[in-house]
C-alpha cells in the first residue's frame, strides 16, 4: 500500500491541474470600467445598470469567442490622478483584457493618454471633449458618445433659426464646458457672422453661485443664452434664473438639458422651450429601442436614462469588436474597431477608422413644463455621422496613429 500512495497522489494532482488547466483556457474575458459613481451618480447609477444588463445578455447567449465576460468597476473619484491609478491596478491586479468609461473630460483625457503609454485599448464612453478623438487621439482609444463639437453642430442650425443677435454663454469651467463653448463659437460664428457674446459665466464644477450668474447674466442683456451646465449646477441656475426673470422672453439653447437624468430632478421648474439635447425615452417608436426599454424595465422595473444607453452600448461594442478581431488583446482590438458597425438602442452606429469617434447621435427639441415635470416634445433624433467634420478637417486636428 505504501507504493501505490505516491502514486494515488501524482495521479490525482494531474487531474487537478488538467481541470485547472482546462478552466484557465476557458476563461472569462475581464472588462475594467473606471468612473465618477459618487460624483455624478445621477448619470452614472443608470449607466451601471445598462452595463450589466448588456453583460448579462451576452453571457445568456454565449458570451464572446466561447468566453464570458466580467465587468470589473472602480471609482474615480472624480479625480484623473486617481482614474490613472485604478487603471493601473486593473491592469496589473485584476489582469483585465480592456478597459472602458470614464465621466468627466479631464478624467476621460487621462485615460486617453494612459491608454496611449501602455498600448491598452480604451473605450471612452461619455467624456464629451473633442481632444480625446482629435487632439490627443492615438491609436488605443475610441469614443462612443457623440461629443462637444457634435452636440454643438446639432443645435446651431436651431440657434441660426432664432435669428438672435447678442448672446451670452454659462459653463462649468473645465475641459467639457471649454471645449463646448469653443464648439458652439465657432459654429454659430460660422453660420451667423454678425453674432456678439456679450458675457461669459465660467464657473467651478459643482459649485455654482448660481445667484450672482444668474444676474451677471441678466445685467448684460443678451437675446439669447447657451447653458453648459449641467446636474445639480443646472438645478440651481434655472431655480435662481427663474426668482430673476432671466429666462422670461429669452431664448435659451442648452447642451445635455433634455436628458432624463438631469431634467427630471427640475419637476416643477422645468423651463419651458429651450432647445437642448436629450433623450425622451417616453416616445421613440423604433423596434431597437423598444427591445431596449422591455429588457431594461424588466430587470430593473424602471426607465432609462441617457446613462442606461451609453453604459449598454459601450458594453456591447466591446463584445462586438472583439467578436470581429477574435480576439481581447488591444493592437487586434484597435483594428478590429476601425469601422466597426454595432447594434444599439439608436439604431446601427459605426466607429470611425479616421479619428475612432462613434456616429451615435442625439435627440434634439424643446423642453416642455408638463403638469409639473419636465419633458422633451418636438424632438427629432440626428444622425452623428452627419455632424462630424470632413476627413479632410479631422486630418489636420489629429495627430497620425
Amino acid at each position: 500500500m505504501k507504493l501505490l500512495r505516491p502514486l494515488l497522489y501524482t495521479a490525482s494532482c494531474a487531474a487537478a491541474l488538467a481541470m485547472l488547466s482546462t478552466a484557465q483556457a476557458q476563461g472569462v474575458i475581464k472588462i475594467g470600467e473606471i468612473n465618477s459613481y459618487k460624483a455624478q451618480p445621477a448619470f452614472l447609477e443608470p449607466y451601471k445598470k445598462g452595463m450589466e444588463l448588456a453583460v448579462e445578455e451576452i453571457n445568456a447567449s454565449g458570451g464572446v469567442n466561447g468566453k464570458k465576460i466580467e465587468l470589473i468597476t472602480r471609482d474615480d473619484n472624480a479625480n484623473p490622478g486617481d482614474a490613472v491609478r485604478v487603471a493601473e491596478e486593473l491592469i496589473s491586479r485584476e489582469k483585465v483584457d480592456v478597459l472602458t468609461g470614464t465621466f468627466l473630460s479631464n478624467t476621460g483625457l487621462a485615460m486617453t493618454d494612459f491608454a496611449k503609454q501602455k498600448k491598452f485599448f480604451f473605450l471612452a464612453g461619455e467624456p464629451l471633449t473633442d481632444k480625446i478623438i482629435w487632439g490627443s487621439g492615438n491609436k488605443y482609444t475610441y469614443r462612443l458618445r457623440p461629443g462637444t463639437y457634435m452636440q454643438a453642430a446639432m443645435l446651431v442650425p436651431e440657434a441660426v433659426k432664432l435669428k438672435k443677435k447678442r448672446w451670452a454663454v454659462v459653463y462649468p469651467n473645465y475641459e467639457y464646458g471649454q471645449s463646448a463653448v469653443a464648439a458652439f463659437k465657432q459654429l454659430l460664428k460660422a453660420a451667423q457672422p454678425d453674432v456678439e457674446f456679450v458675457a461669459e459665466q465660467a464657473t467651478p464644477l459643482g459649485k455654482v453661485d448660481a445667484g450672482s450668474v444668474a444676474q451677471a447674466l441678466a445685467d448684460a442683456k443678451p437675446d439669447a443664452i447657451f447653458n453648459v451646465l449641467f446636474g445639480a449646477d443646472l438645478s440651481k441656475f434655472v431655480r435662481e434664473g427663474n426668482t430673476r426673470g432671466l429666462f422670461k422672453d429669452r431664448e435659451v439653447v442648452s447642451v445635455l438639458t433634455g436628458e432624463p437624468e438631469y431634467l427630471d430632478p427640475l419637476k416643477d421648474e422645468s423651463p419651458n422651450g429651450w432647445i437642448v439635447t436629450g433623450y425622451p425615452w417616453y416616445g421613440i417608436q423604433t423596434p431597437e429601442h423598444k427591445a431596449f426599454f422591455l429588457a431594461y424595465h424588466g430587470k430593473y422595473k424602471d426607465y432609462p436614462r441617457l446613462g442606461s444607453v451609453v453604459g449598454y452600448t459601450a458594453i456591447k461594442s466591446l463584445a462586438a469588436g472583439m467578436k470581429k478581431a477574435k480576439s481581447s488583446e488591444s493592437e487586434k482590438l484597435a483594428v478590429a474597431f476601425q469601422g466597426l458597425q454595432v447594434d444599439s438602442p439608436f439604431g446601427k452606429i459605426t466607429y470611425r477608422a479616421q479619428d475612432h469617434q462613434s456616429t451615435m447621435g442625439a435627440f434634439v427639441g424643446k423642453t416642455k413644463n408638463d403638469g409639473g415635470k419636465g419633458v422633451m416634445v418636438d424632438y427629432t433624433y440626428l444622425d452623428g455621422a452627419k455632424y462630424l467634420p470632413t476627413d479632410a478637417e479631422v486630418a489636420k486636428l489629429r495627430a497620425p496613429d
